[in-house]
């Protein structure tokens, strides 16, 4: 499978943004799908996961409440829908995928695909 993010850009402080990751490729509605992010100078970080049919959601404690992980397995798009942005929130988002889990979602699942960045900048 392959995926691309997209929707990243320039936002205050408190807005919003929502992030997109297409996949191509069959069989993605049998695919975990994660979220990550990169600061400049800092280790990737994990954000967000949800399991095949989206019934399944689990965030990192730096942004439960404030962003939501959905899909859409009809479009084999996935989203990162992103509020109450703050300056600590400036990374390159990420997408990935694996195969490996089915119907589960672990706490925190290993992937197998990542696709491309979007730069999202939050200035304060």
């Amino acid at each position: 499978v392959q995926l691309q993010a997209s929707g990243g850009g320039l936002v205050q402080a408190g807005g919003s943004l929502r992030l997109s990751c297409a996949a191509s490729g069959s069989s993605f509605s049998s695919y975990t799908m994660g979220w990550f992010r990169q600061a400049p100078g800092k280790d990737r970080e994990f954000v967000a996961a949800i399991s095949w049919s989206g019934g399944s959601t689990i965030y990192s404690d730096s942004v439960k409440g404030r962003f939501t992980i959905s899909r859409d397995n009809a479009k084999n798009m996935v989203y990162l829908q992103m509020n109450s942005l703050k300056s600590d929130d400036t990374a390159i988002y990420s997408c990935a995928a694996t195969a490996r889990y089915g119907s589960r979602l672990p706490n925190r699942p290993q992937y197998d695909y990542w696709g491309q960045g979007t730069l999202v900048t939050v200035s304060s």
